[in-house]
């Protein structure tokens, strides 16, 4: 594996970073009461456009600060003698100069989608990953072809990580997340979607490529041929490639629960090859389950890896734990439905997507679907928020509200990067 490039430094964090991750899962206590009073133990979600810009984090609401404070201590973690070492800390150039934060980002919110703003992505960072990704993928994996380039550096994979991940500790631990949505997509688009993919023959491709994650163990005869075969296509490059570099900074566990993530993800993506080969257009309740495994799970899993720290299996293995990762992963995927819809509708042949789903078996409009679609999202998301206070509440631990908080980070990130990419996405004409 390459030797790490040093990391460059960094501005100074926004105070704007106060409006999530502790401060969102702190609220998220009596928000969840309150939700539940008014409708009768049914979340509260919104059916008419838009809602109201959410209060800056320094202002919350007397009930929320009346409710939430006990739980706001133990999410902000320890404090007092000995227990600086529990807090997350980032490792580059503390002395480096503050530099002017970078121009808002561009691209509007989805009208009535239950979110949280986030602070502009250091620019620093921003572009020291964009460098470096992009040297990757042209150098060490040779990716794509020329033409592809707009569309590469249109994906702005550098601001979409650095959002997601505010609190990893230098630029290489934010490169392990980077090379492996980079591989992730390439083998959405090569073996599935907008380059050359295709349902028919995706199960054997996907079982090829998984081989690049989970190695295969078989005789002396035959192990140099798979070996060989991990070079034979872009995405087998990019997923051999990025998983070596994040086993050399996961630990066993920790790479052992990314390959479970990445089976759950492949297999959604064989069961909407399986829909699309005949022609079969799902029930509501079935297409959510197939996003549940298709979906950005494997990202926010691994927060811990990128934050430079181990939530212990046991810990991430627990029932409640393994709820609130999958709501944040449910709830996320919905987003890029909502803010992808009309760049499916535009693309040859149909593709799935929540809005679409719910037109079709419901019977009600399109701009009907599409606001049924945001009500969906704004259920799961007040869902992942009720239930990640009441684990933190119930969980003590530093590592686990740590992890709490990077994943409620990574949800906003998510929403953020959806919402500021109007080079890939734009929203439907319904208001």
């Amino acid at each position: 594996m390459p030797a790490p490039e040093p990391s460059p430094p960094q501005s100074s964090p926004s105070a704007a970073a106060s409006h999530s991750g502790a401060y969102v899962l702190a609220e998220a206590a009596a928000r969840a009461r309150d939700i539940r009073a008014a409708t009768g133990g049914r979340p509260l979600v919104a059916r008419v456009p838009p809602l109201p810009t959410p209060p800056p984090a320094d202002a919350p609401t007397a009930e929320a600060r009346a409710a939430g404070g006990a739980l706001d201590r133990i999410l902000r973690g320890p404090s007092g003698l000995g227990t600086v070492s529990l807090r997350p800390a980032r490792c580059e150039g503390a002395s480096a100069p503050v530099e002017a934060p970078a121009a808002p980002a561009e691209g509007s919110p989805v009208p009535g989608l239950y979110h949280h703003p986030v602070p502009e992505p250091d620019p620093v960072r921003v572009a020291e990953v964009g460098r470096r990704i992009k040297s990757w993928a042209l150098d060490e994996v040779e990716l794509y072809p020329e033409d592809w380039e707009d569309q590469f550096d249109g994906f702005s994979v550098g601001r979409y990580m650095v959002a997601c991940h505010p609190d990893a500790p230098t630029v290489d631990h934010l490169m392990l997340a980077t090379r492996l949505m980079v591989a992730e997509n390439a083998v959405d688009d090569c073996y599935c979607e907008d380059h050359g993919g295709s349902p028919i023959g995706l199960g054997g491709r996907l079982l090829l490529a998984h081989t690049a994650l989970d190695p295969l163990h078989t005789t002396k005869e035959y192990q140099p041929r798979w070996a060989e075969s991990l070079h034979s296509d872009a995405p087998r490059r990019a997923y051999r490639s990025a998983m070596e570099y994040f086993r050399g900074a996961a630990s066993p566990s920790q790479a052992d629960r990314f390959r479970h993530d990445m089976a759950r993800l492949h297999l959604g993506y064989l069961a909407e090859a399986a829909w699309a080969q005949t022609d079969h257009v799902p029930e509501v309740w079935e297409y959510l389950a197939m996003r549940q495994f298709n979906n950005f799970r494997p990202c926010p899993t691994i927060t811990d890896t990128v934050g430079g720290y181990e939530l212990p299996a046991d810990l991430h293995a627990g029932p409640a734990m393994q709820r609130v990762i999958a709501l944040a992963g449910n709830a996320t995927t919905i987003v890029n439905d909502l803010y992808s819809y009309t760049k499916e509708l535009a693309s040859p042949g149909r593709h799935l997507n929540l809005p679409v789903v719910i037109a079709e078996r419901e019977g009600i409009a399109d701009r009907d679907a599409y606001m049924k679609a945001i009500d969906v999202h704004n259920e799961l998301m007040h869902d992942f928020e009720a239930e990640a206070a009441a684990l933190a509440a119930a969980c003590p631990v530093p590592g686990v509200s740590r992890f709490l908080r990077g994943v409620a980070v990574w949800v906003d990130g998510n929403h953020y990067w959806h919402r500021t990419n109007t080079y890939r996405y734009g929203l439907p004409d319904f208001w």
